[in-house]
């Protein structure tokens, strides 16, 4: 699965990045828009593609001035399952933070990092996840470790990917930013917060020099 390409799980298509596109806002938009959008398509197979799916009922077409605009049609059977496809990685998000909101014990911090969270993946790339474990909990709780396993399980049945959870301590945190490692300005910068405070790895930076 790419993140960024959410109807590619269902079909390579141009159909499918047109259809992203119209399903993410409920507005018109010329096919030059659409292009611009899409991005690495030409823009008569885009005109092409829109005109295709005016042919189904699921694009509707309405001339304004000089230009066509083409939207979504909400009301076709369809219209609900595109939606659904479009929004696939916020339904990621959606399930990995309600699957963290059960863990006892709790993660400290948890961020999605990497291709997943700049969304620029490719099909086999991995879903990369920081979890922070709180100091008072030990590494070997099988508890704890239960509750790893099964969430790189889920996210790899969710997507098709490969999960990579990188555990760490509070403690291991602390001292990771203390001595600049770039992986969390890479994080802070691009991560996407999941669990705990959005503002953690800034709190700690501020604390990792002190003595």
């Amino acid at each position: 699965m790419q993140v960024q390409h959410p109807f590619r799980t269902v079909t390579p298509t141009l159909d499918g990045e047109v259809l992203a596109v119209l399903a993410g806002a409920d507005a018109g938009f010329t096919p030059p828009q659409v292009h611009r959008l899409i991005g690495g398509r030409s823009e008569a197979g885009v005109r092409k593609s829109l005109q295709r799916l005016v042919e189904q009922g699921v694009v509707t077409d309405e001339r304004v001035g000089k230009a066509v605009s083409y939207r979504l049609n909400r009301r076709h059977l369809a219209a609900l399952h595109i939606t659904a496809l479009a929004r696939l990685y916020h339904e990621l998000l959606d399930r990995i933070r309600a699957e963290l909101g059960r863990w006892q014990p709790p993660a400290e911090y948890v961020a999605l990092f990497g291709s997943a969270s700049r969304r620029d993946m490719r099909p086999d790339s991995d879903i990369d996840l920081l979890v922070v474990r709180g100091d008072d909990v030990k590494g070997d709780d099988p508890v704890w470790r239960d509750q790893l396993d099964a969430l790189a399980e889920s996210v790899t049945a969710w997507t098709g990917n490969d999960a990579r959870v990188l555990e760490l301590s509070a403690a291991e945190v602390r001292i990771g930013l203390d001595e600049g490692q770039p992986m969390y300005d890479d994080i802070r910068r691009e991560g996407v917060s999941l669990h705990g405070r959005a503002d953690y790895l800034k709190r700690f930076l501020g604390r990792a020099s002190m003595p």
